[in-house]
């Protein structure tokens, strides 16, 4: 079976060769960019194909005829590929979780700084000429509601609780180790709010214009999550309006993010290239169990992701 890292880019290829080890299955690499329409060629012969964040259609998935699995790098393949449609034609998605719990965790924490500080547009208006003292939001004593508990929720709230906010959660199931809330409570009470949750059938759009205009006046809403776990329309109302005081974005309903595209010209919003997971330390980790899944499939031994 023939291996193929279809989007090793020039961050990460310094990575790949520091976690490869002697006796590592043999993983060809390509780092030039490619189209999307361009994957069944690139992919011709290869049954295994690593992709760190590349748009993979059903429809040219499906020209892959050699093609029996993908390793997405990271644990958000639903905003790049319909997992479904590709496992119906005998493709196994496999993900990677835990990596980078810490990694998404301190930037969400970091976004929601430069979002209550107005970091961003200070540094802007000062670099364009215009010295503006801006105030800010004080984050101690304030209610921070997150939106997950999972790995990287558990760690924002671990963090949340060292600044001496007062944090509350909601999760779709519920977990007996912390007090959770309905999420209409949650909306109501919290004055930034981080979304750390898979994206699927059920969470998709879980933020709409209902439940936005249940937020409290003023909101921080920050998102290392993915963006269709927001309606982006009622996001962008929410920011004109104010009701959304300001929006910490890492992730985008298409990215990269257009220049024309709404959220760029936006004060009150701050943006980050889908960064949350970029360490070092969890780029090696991430890398280093592309690897072993890799190793695991050629082996017989691979369990669904």
């Amino acid at each position: 079976m023939k291996t193929l890292f279809i989007d090793c880019n020039d961050q990460l290829a310094p990575v790949w060769e520091r976690v490869l080890q002697p006796g590592d299955p043999p993983i060809e690499v390509n780092r030039k960019a490619f189209e999307k329409s361009e994957l069944p060629r690139l992919l011709k012969g290869y049954d295994i194909a690593i992709d760190d964040h590349s748009y993979m259609p059903t429809d040219l998935v499906a020209q892959c005829d050699a093609l029996k699995h993908i390793v997405f790098l990271g644990t958000g393949p639903s905003s790049y590929m319909n997992v479904t449609e590709i496992e119906a034609r005998g493709i196994r998605v496999h993900t990677i979780k835990g990596y980078g719990d810490t990694a998404v965790a301190e930037h969400a924490i970091a976004l929601m700084f430069a979002a209550s500080r107005e970091v961003a547009q200070m540094d802007w208006l000062i670099r364009s000429g215009t010295w503006s003292t801006q105030e800010g939001v004080q984050l101690r004593g304030k209610t921070l509601g997150i939106i997950g508990l999972g790995g990287i929720g558990r760690e924002v709230l671990r963090i949340g609780r060292g600044l001496g906010m007062e944090v509350i959660a909601w999760n779709r199931t519920k977990q007996a180790a912390e007090p959770l809330v309905e999420l209409d409570e949650l909306l109501a009470r919290a004055d930034v709010i981080s979304l750390h949750l898979a994206l699927n059938d059920n969470t998709r759009g879980l933020l709409g214009p209902a439940q936005l205009a249940r937020m409290k006046p003023g909101v921080i809403l920050i998102n290392t999550a993915r963006a269709a776990l927001i309606d982006e329309t009622a996001l962008l109302d929410g920011l004109r309006s104010g009701r959304i005081r300001h929006a910490g974005l890492d992730v985008f309903h298409a990215e990269p993010l257009r220049r024309d595209h709404p959220l760029a010209s936006m004060e009150n919003v701050t943006l980050t290239a889908h960064a949350g997971f970029r360490t070092l330390e969890a780029s090696m980790i991430l890398l280093r169990r592309s690897i072993d899944i890799v190793r695991d499939i050629l082996a017989g031994k691979a369990q669904k992701s």
